[in-house]
């Protein structure tokens, strides 16, 4: 397990996070320290900043010597020896305000296997399967090793509601010094456009709110988009099997087949159930781009073990 880079977090908006608002994001504060990753190799940790492996002569921030003295962490890699942590190593950058005791701490924001080329269902060159927070949440209390918790769940949100959740950002910070960096918005049934596994991000910079605390996440849940509920209903195990069958007895399944298993299914739906749906919901105005997204989403919910 050499080293590996981190993702980079893209801003909210742009081509690279195009439909990440579609579905369920979790919505995580955003800490103003250094990238970090640790991962074990042969019993050893091994520790990274963002760019590069670090080294007892080549350290960054006294994070390496720090994480030596940590056997929570040895222990959780021991125990989970695929995994690779990525977090935040707080110290001192342009936002100071943190509280005292929350210095010189490893903050885990993602929890990563590596991914190995014949898992790869597309061009891009997707290094990493992200664990769900949820699932990863409990594996790292056991061991008590520190974690960014979300501060809100999203469903189907707006601009304006992830904007709005920048003054909810108090996390480590002292009574009454404002609010944090941003925010990163992560939907985990998200794959954008050009086949890659991407976060996204607002910066608090250019808003001028004031801080509120938060105890604890909440969460939000718009009206289901006409296109999600058309997929929920329509998208059945039964369908996708039987594409998933056709494939496999034409050719042979194999990863790279796996887009012809999501547009396959996706022209099935339409083709057949098309006066359904019209039917059903009286005529509505349906984004096929849209209603394909969450079609995707459906197939891998169905048949999970081929994603």
């Amino acid at each position: 397990m050499e080293f590996k880079k981190y993702q980079h977090v893209e801003r909210f908006g742009t081509s690279e996070v195009e439909k990440i608002e579609f579905g369920t994001c979790y919505v995580f504060p955003k800490i103003d320290g250094t990238n970090a990753s640790i991962w074990i190799e042969n019993g050893i940790l091994q520790v990274g900043s963002r760019k590069r492996h670090l080294t007892i002569e080549k350290d960054n921030a006294g994070f390496l010597a720090w994480v030596k003295n940590q056997k929570n962490i040895l222990d959780y890699l021991t125990e989970n020896p695929t995994h690779r942590l990525f977090g935040e190593w707080l110290v001192p950058h342009a936002l100071k305000t943190y509280k005292d005791n929350a210095w010189e701490k490893f903050y885990i924001f993602d929890v990563v296997t590596d991914r190995k080329k014949e898992q790869f269902t597309h061009d891009a060159d997707e290094k990493f399967n992200y664990l769900h927070y949820d699932d990863y949440k409990i594996l790292l209390e056991k061991h008590k090793l520190d974690y960014l918790p979300y501060i809100a769940k999203i469903t189907n949100g707006s601009y304006e509601q992830f904007v709005n959740q920048l003054k909810h950002n108090v996390f480590l910070l002292q009574e009454g010094k404002g609010i944090g960096e941003g925010i990163v918005i992560k939907n985990y049934d998200f794959v954008n456009k050009y086949g890659r596994v991407t976060w996204a991000k607002i910066v608090t910079s250019e808003f001028k709110e004031k801080h509120a605390k938060v105890h604890g996440g909440h969460e939000i849940k718009g009206k289901k988009m006409i296109e999600e509920e058309i997929a929920i209903e329509f998208t059945t195990k039964a369908i996708c099997e039987k594409v998933y069958s056709k494939i496999k007895n034409d050719k042979g399944f194999v990863s790279s087949s796996i887009p012809r298993l999501l547009n396959t299914v996706f022209h099935d739906i339409i083709k057949e159930e098309s006066w359904n749906f019209i039917k059903k919901h009286k005529n509505p105005i349906i984004n096929f781009k849209t209603l394909q997204h969450f079609v995707f989403i459906q197939v891998k919910k169905q048949l999970p073990t081929l994603f």
